[in-house]
């Protein structure tokens, strides 16, 4: 039997035997990568076609062979022609060569990009503090296409590309810069690339402006709300038109966003999910706490004629001139201040008695708080006859009719339940009154005065009525029966 060791031992072989395999697979891998870096390494940056090579596609020139004679078609024909509806959106010539147009004017401005980090490499030991003066990338071609070599900046005219204080800022910078002159051959290759970056703008701008001439016929309604630069740009993003039309207003919304802020800096001032929608006219006449609203409402609007246009059932634009009307209506009417809170006047007093509810609750309630009849027969006087008075205090307190009817009470006591109770509610409410004996109450007394007699005794429960009439020989357990006689 092998003890721990050996196998051990048997274990380290088996890894030597297959060492050499592992080396083999990472010579491949190292191979793989050394071949990644050397094509890294045989690019030539100094090269711009090298590095932007757009221009040199055959699809970028047979597009743009395509938008010029279309341009000189429409321009024999005075701008004639319209889409025909009855072949689908997907089949017609010029909607395919707009959707061309539009993948076309996206891959310029990435071309553009790429330009002028390549101009901005090369022309930064000449100036290194111009890229952080001039951001806009054409801005920045036009600007080293004009002073080249030049160290004296007040002797180039930049005031009809930049504003004055950018103008003022660039030339003071200029005097303090540390670059140095470019040689020829360095300088010819920046002036390579300005001239790249201008010639794919002045494209763009050829084909934005076919775009937009055709975007009236291709989509009509949704250039009358947007304007038909804002719809060039929203067709071209989403891949046409009908892809356009089946996307969420959320997402139509956000279409042509980018993050403006900077790595580092705060992003509080930023104003996210603004699209190309934020441009169009109506949103420039709305003031910035109504924007993030109207946008929703423009890009919803917009999304609804979209779906319209793809399939054709408005070509004549008029459906979309109403939806503009009705969107800068709205937005119009969101501005009108609240109307004036209107002061109403007191109502009269008892001018109409407050209607009250009836039914049994009413009653009970009445019957719980309403006026007794020792308190109604004090308010009562009767005719030709003095009531009897007491003194409480300094007040002089009259009785009313009490004590009118010959009774010789002073005061009429009045029964201490009003409501009609059950039987079994009456005697649960007599034992916890007076106890389960039958006792009467403590108050009562058995002693009476009249006018007659002076004092005399009675019933105190015959007084209230306690009593009832039954003979106590009617029934041999009735509670107010009892021996008649006792037997000896």
């Amino acid at each position: 039997m092998a003890t721990l060791a050996e196998s051990f031992l048997a274990d380290l072989e088996d890894l030597d035997e297959d060492e050499p395999e592992q080396e083999s697979g990472s010579e491949e891998e190292a191979a793989e990568a050394d071949d990644g870096m050397d094509d890294i390494e045989t690019l030539n940056f100094d090269d711009l076609k090298a590095c932007a090579k757009l221009t040199s596609e055959p699809r970028y020139s047979d597009v743009l062979t395509r938008v010029r004679a279309a341009v000189a078609a429409a321009a024999e024909d005075g701008g004639a022609g319209e889409r025909k509806q009855d072949v689908p959106l997907e089949e017609d010539p010029t909607y395919k060569l707009l959707v061309e147009c539009n993948r076309l004017a996206v891959d310029i401005d990435n071309e553009i990009a790429v330009v002028h980090n390549f101009i901005r490499d090369k022309y930064r030991p000449k100036f290194p503090e111009l890229e952080s003066l001039v951001h806009h990338p054409l801005d920045y071609a036009r600007v080293v296409q004009r002073v080249g070599n030049e160290m004296d900046l007040t002797l180039v005219p930049l005031d009809d590309m930049l504003p004055a204080a950018t103008v003022m800022v660039v030339t003071v910078t200029a005097t303090t810069t540390s670059g140095k002159p470019l040689d020829e051959d360095a300088l010819g290759r920046v002036m390579q690339g300005c001239d790249m970056a201008i010639q794919l703008d002045e494209d763009k701008r050829t084909i934005l402006h076919f775009v937009e001439s055709k975007m009236n016929k291709v989509a009509p309604n949704l250039s009358a709300l947007v304007g038909t630069e804002i719809a060039a740009k929203l067709m071209g993003v989403a891949g046409g038109l009908l892809a356009l039309s089946r996307m969420p207003s959320c997402n139509v919304q956000v279409l042509g966003a980018k993050r403006r802020t900077l790595a580092g800096f705060s992003s509080t001032t930023a104003q996210p999910h603004q699209g190309f929608i934020f441009s169009c006219p109506i949103m420039a006449t709305t003031p910035p706490p109504l924007k993030n609203k109207a946008v929703r409402l423009i890009a919803a609007k917009s999304t609804l004629l979209a779906r319209k246009d793809a399939y054709g059932e408005d070509p004549s634009g008029a459906y979309g001139a109403g939806m503009h009307a009705e969107v800068v209506r709205k937005i119009e009417k969101w501005q009108e201040p609240p109307p004036a809170k209107q002061i109403k006047p007191l109502p009269v007093p008892d001018a109409e008695q407050k209607k009250r509810r009836g039914g049994r609750r009413l009653r009970k309630m009445k019957e719980r708080y309403g006026l007794t009849d020792v308190r109604k027969a004090a308010n009562r006087m009767m005719f030709n006859q003095a009531e009897e008075e007491f003194v409480d205090g300094e007040d002089t307190i009259g009785l009313g009719v009490l004590g009118k009817e010959g009774s010789g009470r002073l005061r009429v006591v009045a029964s201490q339940q009003k409501q009609k109770l059950s039987a079994k509610a009456q005697k649960k409410f007599k034992s916890r009154a007076y106890g389960s004996s039958g006792a009467t109450s403590g108050l009562s007394s058995s002693l009476a005065f009249t006018p007659v007699q002076g004092i005399e005794l009675e019933n105190p429960q015959a007084r209230f009525g306690e009593m009832d009439a039954k003979d106590g020989t009617q029934s041999y357990f009735s509670q107010f029966g009892g021996f008649r006689s006792i037997k000896k």
